[in-house]
Formats: C-alpha cells, sequence, structure tokens
C-alpha cells in the first residue's frame, strides 16, 4: 500500500461524507421548517393583552399570563429538587458505592424509569401526590411528578459525565491533602459541569413540553398565582402545554394554540442559554 489509501477507500470515505451532510443537512432544514412555520403561524397573535391578562370569558380575552408563571413555577421548582436528587445519587453511585449488584440495580431501575410513557406518571402523581399525600391538584404536586420523570435524565448524564472526569485529577487532589467530599465538590463535579448542564437543558425541554402527567396532577386552573401560593398544596394551575392542548384540542383555536407554541420556544431558548451562561460561571 506504501502509506496510500486506495481508490476504493476513497470513494467509501466519499460516500459517507456525502451521507453525513446531507443528514445534517435535513434535520436542520427540518427544524428550521419547524420553527419557521410555528413562527408564521403564531407570531401575528401575540402581542401585549395575550402576554400580559388571563382569560376571561365576560371581558372576551385569551391572555396567557397564568399559563406562563405556572410554566416558569413548575420548571424551577422542578429544576431545584430534580437537580440535587439526581447530582447526588450520581455522585454516590460513582464516587462512593462499591456494591457493584446494587449499583447495575440501581442503573436498571433509572434506565426502566426512562422509559416509562408520561401518562403512567400522570397516574401515579395523581394516586401518591394529589391523594395519598393530600396535596391536592396543584402545582407542587405536578412538580414532584415530574421531578420523578426527569430524575434519570440528570442521574444518567450526570454519572457518564462523572465517568470522564480523569481519575488524576482525583489522585491529585488527595494527594495534595483533601479530603473525598472536598475532592468532588471542588475538582470532580466543577470537571463534570457540562454534562449535568446537558442533563438539565435535556430535563427543562420535557418539562416544559409535559402535558399529559399535569393534567392529572397540576390541573387546569388560570388564576394568576404568587411565588408562595404556588407552592402551597391546592393550588391548581394549567402550563403552557396544558393551555396549549385545551386551546388546539377541545376548542380548535389553533392559531392561539400557535402563539403559544412561540411562547413555549422563547422560554425554552431563554432556560437553555442561562444554562449554559451558569455553566460558564460555574467552570471559572
Amino acid at each position: 500500500m506504501n502509506g496510500k489509501i486506495s481508490g476504493r477507500r476513497r470513494a467509501e470515505c466519499l460516500v459517507l461524507n456525502i451521507l453525513m451532510y446531507c443528514a445534517t443537512g435535513l434535520i436542520c432544514l427540518f427544524l428550521a421548517g419547524l420553527i419557521g412555520y410555528i413562527l408564521y403561524r403564531g407570531v401575528p397573535f401575540v402581542n401585549w393583552e395575550f402576554l400580559s391578562t388571563k382569560p376571561s370569558l365576560i371581558r372576551e380575552t385569551t391572555g396567557i399570563l397564568p399559563n406562563i408563571l405556572n410554566t416558569v413555577y413548575i420548571i424551577i421548582t422542578t429544576l431545584i429538587v430534580v437537580i440535587l436528587l439526581g447530582v447526588g445519587a450520581a455522585v454516590y453511585i460513582s464516587e462512593y458505592a462499591k456494591n457493584k449488584k446494587a449499583i447495575r440495580i440501581i442503573e436498571l431501575a433509572t434506565e426502566t424509569l426512562a422509559g416509562i410513557p408520561s401518562i403512567i406518571y400522570g397516574l401515579v402523581g395523581m394516586l401518591v401526590f394529589v391523594q395519598f399525600f393530600s396535596l391536592g391538584t396543584s402545582l407542587i404536586a405536578g412538580s414532584l411528578t415530574l421531578v420523578i420523570m426527569t430524575l434519570p435524565t440528570i442521574m444518567r448524564t450526570t454519572q457518564e459525565s462523572l465517568k470522564t472526569v480523569p481519575i488524576g485529577y482525583r489522585e491529585g487532589s488527595l494527594a495534595l491533602g483533601s479530603g473525598k467530599w472536598h475532592m468532588i465538590r471542588t475538582v470532580v463535579l466543577p470537571s463534570a459541569i457540562d454534562g449535568i448542564v446537558t442533563g438539565c437543558i435535556l430535563s427543562v425541554g420535557r418539562i416544559a413540553g409535559e402535558s399529559a402527567a399535569l393534567l392529572f396532577t397540576a390541573g387546569m386552573a388560570n388564576e394568576i398565582l404568587g411565588i408562595a401560593d404556588a407552592v402551597k398544596p391546592g393550588n391548581s394551575g394549567s402550563t403552557l402545554t396544558v393551555a396549549l392542548y385545551m386551546y388546539a384540542k377541545e376548542r380548535g383555536e389553533f392559531d392561539i394554540a400557535f402563539a403559544i407554541g412561540v411562547i413555549l420556544l422563547v422560554i425554552t431558548l431563554v432556560i437553555n442559554i442561562s444554562a449554559k451562561l451558569a455553566a460558564k460561571l460555574l467552570k471559572k
């Protein structure tokens, strides 16, 4: 071969490159078309009154301010709880757990949880949080249900990210006199912050796009709630996805549904950018 690439190998590489670029182009084209169509249908109906009022049959308004606030409350509450639980569980499995059989069982349970349909989570959340714990149909019950749904995502992404941290980082920190927890807090977690942020972004997408589980747990009320009221049992609230479902499926008002879709895109984009910026600050 004399170090030269054969003509057949060059042809195969060329075909694979073409297929790769075509696949990438199709994905980008599909994404751009989807976003463009949502913006085309929804932007004309987005105005200040739509964003700053609540729906009223008497005043004939279709505002979504309660839905925006409820969505933000649920995203923030869910992320706070699931990050603490998910990252803590991943750190325990990767750094402290010694029983390999128990680790395999936990990983199997996590993977199984990730594949359960969201409607099942909604039914379980209704039985456990709404009825058994007497939280009622409320935002806090919906948030706790979404915590269980997104916990596998945070755990797996954090665990895989922790595995990529070189063992030399740990040994160097311990050799300099750090305790194990100090080593994890100051060396391992900052090195794995990219994976943790990736898990958060994936979780935000699932939280913001969830409707089936919230129909059973968070309810469909359209009242404006304060931050303190949002975490109290019995305070029901409709998120943007639930409102989108109601307008599109029950009322047939697709223009309003597309306008809500635009707001969902903006909220998800803002949270994802904020997560990236927070990751950079934490890494520093």
